[in-house]
């Protein structure tokens, strides 16, 4: 489903991605993590095609990224910081969003989930942090896609609203979707992820499950494998020169 070869991103010096290549192609929940600035939004965007790498390719669902944008009908997209027009309406917000993705979509069923059926008529500068969010939310899981990308999604989420993340996410799972998300939430990685993808100065430093990094790190928690890791990994980087 997605398919990475030596991927390189430069910021001017800042050299944000290192030779990325990654297969992605079970249906499952991937979590990619790594601390800020490590590359994860970047690689995100790069799949999606937010971001024009400087070389390597992506293949999304069979599809070179470089080649076309149709294949972005394949994919939901949920960005960190999602900024739209203050004075629309919750609801004119969704129709345009249908109207550019030209797919006719149901929300009905995540507006009563969230129980956002009484901030439609609302402008979006009126919304709290947190209902802004439900709001992506419902743009993020609008469409039926095969890829669903989501990139700090439960920033601001109220515990029942992450509950009803937590819902969505693994109903998408059971039906065969692929979930790339980054998150710094590691309890929610434990609970749904099946693969960990853990970056670090813009490089894949670890791929595996929960298991994996932990016999890898001889830690007992995520929390602390993930430090171990990137603590003796940053290391080798300073010996590397």
């Amino acid at each position: 489903m997605i398919e990475i070869r030596e991927l390189n991103k430069h910021y001017n010096r800042n050299h944000v991605l290192k030779d990325i290549s990654l297969d992605i192609r079970e249906p499952g929940i991937y979590a990619i993590l790594g601390p800020n600035g490590s590359g994860k939004t970047t690689l995100l965007k790069s799949i999606i095609g937010l971001v024009i790498p400087d070389n390597g390719s992506i293949n999304v669902c069979g599809t070179k990224v470089s080649d076309t944008h149709l294949y972005r009908k394949e994919v939901s997209y949920l960005p960190q910081i999602a900024r739209f027009p203050d004075n629309l309406r919750v609801f004119e917000l969704i129709k345009l969003i249908k109207e550019i993705r030209n797919t006719e979509a149901d929300e009905s069923d995540l507006l009563k989930l969230f129980h956002l059926e009484p901030e439609l008529k609302k402008r979006l500068r009126n919304l709290s942090g947190g209902t802004r969010q439900k709001v992506n939310m419902v743009l993020g899981f609008l469409f039926d896609t095969p890829l669903v990308i989501l990139d700090e999604p439960t920033v601001s989420l109220d515990p029942v609203a992450l509950g009803k993340f937590k819902k969505i996410i693994s109903d998408k799972k059971q039906q065969g979707k692929i979930i790339l998300y980054t998150t710094h939430i590691m309890s929610l990685v434990e609970e749904f992820s099946d693969k960990i993808i853990l970056l670090l100065d813009g490089k894949i430093i670890f791929k595996g499950g929960l298991k994996e990094i932990l016999d890898e790190s001889g830690e007992k928690s995520l929390e602390n494998a993930i430090s171990q890791l990137v603590e003796t990994n940053g290391q080798k980087g300073s010996i590397r020169g």
